[in-house]
């Protein structure tokens, strides 16, 4: 979706909060998936973007770590969503994959919104789909580099090389919430 449509989509809605940082690796990503999830509660809404390899489901795999759920976070691609129960006494993390999804209907007929309020929700694929689950939402765009986070005009980047991550969230549930170290996460301040 392009910039000018993500503009009319949000109809002039602003993210209350903001940061960006770079995952040096995949280890690195998983980390911030676990730093992440010290912020999360249930009800919480995560709409993942970015290509294929950018690290949506590694970020998912911290999350779910950070979360203590049941199970291996996998891509779910093919099974549409799964559900991961809590072992410990947080919320169950429902891991969606809309990459095969092609509209609202769709994303409604998966019925999300009846654990939203109990679970916390990562929606890989989800940009223009799963937004309007709720107005209270972190989107989380991973840009996978095309030779280096530096410039496109170098050669393609080969392993585990690093990713840029920008966060935004959406509604009340995020006015006042930082994404900095000092909040566990390991982010700089935007």
């Amino acid at each position: 979706m392009s910039g000018a449509h993500r503009a009319e989509y949000y109809r002039g809605e602003l993210p209350q909060i903001t940061s960006q940082v770079v995952m040096p690796t995949a280890d690195d990503m998983r980390a911030l998936g676990r730093s992440l999830a010290a912020l999360l509660r249930a009800g919480d809404l995560l709409v993942l973007t970015g290509d294929l390899g950018a690290g949506k489901t590694t970020l998912t795999q911290g999350i779910g770590a950070g979360l203590q759920v049941h199970g291996e976070i996998t891509s779910p691609t093919f099974v549409i969503a799964r559900v991961h129960p809590s072992l410990a006494d947080g919320p169950s993390l429902v891991h969606v994959d809309a990459y095969r999804l092609a509209s609202l209907a769709e994303v409604d007929d998966l019925d999300l919104d009846a654990t939203l309020a109990e679970s916390v929700t990562v929606v890989e694929w989800g940009e223009g789909l799963a937004e309007e689950l709720s107005t209270d939402r972190l989107e989380i765009r991973l840009a996978r580099p095309y030779g280096s986070l530096g410039g496109p005009d170098s050669p393609p980047a080969d392993g585990d090389e690093p990713r840029r991550v920008e966060l935004a969230g959406f509604g009340r549930r995020w006015q006042g919430v930082r994404l900095s170290a000092e909040q566990g996460v390991a982010l700089p301040p935007s």
